[in-house]
Parts: structure tokens; sequence; C-alpha cells
């Protein structure tokens, strides 16, 4: 019995290492792809997108929802010595990542299956449309004001000159950010669908190589 127990533990032990070692690989590539944004047309300048989310998303899905919200964390983490927004965007990547990842891992953990994992995309993706808007609205927008001394007034006006449309805080919010996470969360989850299945069954047979007994 001691010996089993011991082999259980062993086993368990091996196993959170693994996680592990998969997880700070997923959080090097998202700090990598980080770097790397485009802006959008019709978008304001400020809103860039990145394929970060991606190793995120993929992390969510083979390790679990917690792993993908601690690997959310550690490249905005990683991320704060370059900002160019005195850490107020690595904080909003972090909620709305957070919330996207998030939700469509669990929503995977509970139905791992193929209709499990597009059903999670979608409604993270919703759910990171809907989270912009009160992110932007009572952090974001405040934060870029008080402390990067950007009032409202200019970042419409910043706006305005991709999408004459953009006239007010709601018309920014609504055609903006919500499109902006809209794209951002299809491109991802489009990307993610194509990819995940080789990542995983890389995963899976890695760790089976270096635990053949497990």
């Amino acid at each position: 019995m001691s010996d089993q127990v011991t082999v259980s533990s062993i086993s368990k032990r091996r196993a959170i290492t693994f996680r592990v070692a998969v997880a700070a690989i997923f959080t090097a590539l998202a700090t990598v792809l980080m770097y790397f944004e485009v802006p959008l047309p019709f978008m304001p300048p400020f809103l860039k997108f990145d394929f970060s989310e991606i190793p995120v998303l993929i992390g969510s899905f083979s390790l679990g929802p917690v792993y993908g919200i601690i690997i959310e964390l550690l490249k905005n983490l990683i991320h704060l010595p370059a900002t160019a927004t005195s850490g107020i965007g690595e904080v909003s990547n972090f909620i709305t990542g957070s919330i996207f990842v998030g939700t469509a891992g669990l929503i995977y953990k509970k139905n791992r299956s193929i209709k499990g994992a597009v059903t999670g995309m979608i409604v993270a993706t919703l759910a990171l449309a809907v989270a912009g808007v009160p992110v932007n609205a009572f952090i974001n927008i405040p934060l870029y004001g008080t402390v990067m001394g950007l009032p409202l007034e200019a970042i419409i006006g910043m706006s305005q000159a991709a999408n004459k449309y953009i006239t007010s805080e709601l018309t920014l919010l609504l055609l903006a950010f919500v499109p902006f996470n809209l794209f951002k969360g299809l491109i991802v989850s489009a990307v993610t669908a194509v990819v995940y299945k080789p990542v995983s069954r890389l995963i899976h047979s890695t760790y089976e190589k270096a635990n053949p007994e497990a």
C-alpha cells in the first residue's frame, strides 16, 4: 500500500511539474506575440491587435481555466517594463483576457468536445465584447485621464479621425471597443480552432514519453 501511495504521489508531482513547464512555454509565446501589434482599419490608433491570446487560450483549453488566467497575468507582468500606457493597457488586457480565456476554458472543461470548444469560444467572444464596455468606461478611460493626462475629449478626437461616427463616449464604446473585441475574439478563436488539436496531441505525447508509467 505504501509503495502505491508513493508512486501516486510521484506521478502527481510530475503531472504538476509538467503543467507548470507547459504553462511557462505558453507564457513565453504569448509575451513574444504581444510585441507584434498591428493597427486595424477604422479603429482608433490606440487599439492595436496582436495574437498573444492564442497561446493563452490553448493553455486554458489544455491545462484548465485557472492556468489560462495565470498565463494571462504573467504575460502582462512580463510586458510591463515595455509598456507605453503606464500599465493601463496591461491591466485592461489582463481583465478582458482573463474573462475571455477563463470563460472559454471553463465551458470546455465541462464539455471536452468539439462542440464544447466551439461553444466556449463563441460565448467567450461575446463575453469579451460585453465586458470591454464597462472595463473601458470605468477603468481605462478614467485612468488615461488621471494617469496620462489624456482627457475623454482627446480620446474621442483621436478616434473620430479613424471613424467619423465616433462623437461621444457612448459611440466610442459601441463603435470602437465592441467591434474591436468581437474581431479579436473571432480571430483568436479561429486560429485556435485550427492549431489546438495538433498542439494538444504534442503535449499529451510528450507527457506520455516523459512518464511511461503514468
